[in-house]
């Protein structure tokens, strides 16, 4: 079976990951791979831990039960740490790709006051000039930025369906044209802001999404709720899209939650339940 859109085309590969961790892993809600190509897994509730795997599937360590309460997403930067927003601490947890916490952001247990980091916290990504944006969607309808230490810029963000209003904010990435890619779940678009959190514009023809990464190509690459993965250009346009509701390999059983491609352009996508958790990877070919 090959998969994909154009001369984006994917062989699922059945069963990644040793059978031994596969059977022990929870709702996994977020992935990402190290320079190396190394693949860390957010297996969510209820083992609340950072899975570790090779590119082949080999498991090599989990970390992060000593201080993780709830993981919801990981994103490797190029700094190759490792930034874990944890929607129960209420904190962005900034690790060494070993687990050792270099940075904690917010105060874990402590949700902030209204409008204030953070409640619930979804996605957090450091932008080429250092700056942390964090989506703070579970919780409130806000987004933040932070700058190099750590320190709060700014906050925006109401609940509603207007520019800069959120049902959701649920991930945050920056695209190459130096913007921030804001997924706004409910509302079922994406919104684009510049650098200092001014609205730029909205996309709208894609679905309820839960993630994007985006390649070398310039091409997005958008977890869809409904069972989709779209491929998005960076003026918003869908070029298209692929995968289907099913128990195979290839398909879908929940909703893709979180994904990421390697140097391979090997994809992965975690999908959480409906009918089951499962992380799948679509070998590049």
């Amino acid at each position: 079976m090959t998969l994909g859109v154009d001369d984006y085309r994917y062989r699922p590969v059945p069963d990644w990951g040793d059978p031994a961790i596969r059977a022990k892993i929870g709702i996994v809600t977020a992935v990402a791979a190290d320079a190396n190509d190394r693949v860390y897994v957010a297996d969510r509730e209820p083992n609340d831990v950072i899975r570790v795997f090779e590119r082949d599937g080999t498991y090599v360590e989990t970390w992060g039960k000593d201080f993780l309460k709830r993981p919801h997403s990981i994103w490797i930067g190029p700094d190759q740490l490792a930034y874990v927003t944890d929607i129960i601490n209420h904190t962005v947890e900034i690790c060494r790709l070993d687990g050792t916490v270099v940075q904690t952001i917010g105060r874990r247990g402590q949700p902030g006051v209204p409008g204030a980091p953070f409640n619930r916290p979804t996605w957090a990504v450091r932008a080429p000039w250092g700056d942390l944006y964090v989506a703070d969607g579970y919780g409130q309808q806000r987004m933040h930025r932070f700058t190099p230490e750590g320190e709060l810029v700014r906050s925006w963000g109401v609940e509603g369906a207007g520019p800069a209003q959120f049902r959701l904010p649920h991930c945050v990435k920056v695209d190459p044209r130096g913007r921030l890619l804001v997924i706004d779940r409910t509302n079922e678009r994406i919104q684009v802001f510049d650098r200092e959190g001014d609205f730029i514009e909205e996309w709208t023809e894609v679905n309820a999404a839960n993630d994007l990464v985006i390649d070398d190509r310039e091409v997005i690459h958008l977890a869809e709720a409904a069972g989709t993965v779209a491929l998005v250009d960076l003026d918003g346009r869908v070029i298209g899209r692929w995968g289907r509701k099913g128990a195979e390999p290839g398909r879908f059983v929940g909703a893709p939650h979180g994904i990421w491609e390697d140097s391979h352009g090997d994809i992965y996508v975690c999908e959480v339940p409906f009918d089951r958790d499962r992380l799948q990877k679509f070998e590049r070919v």
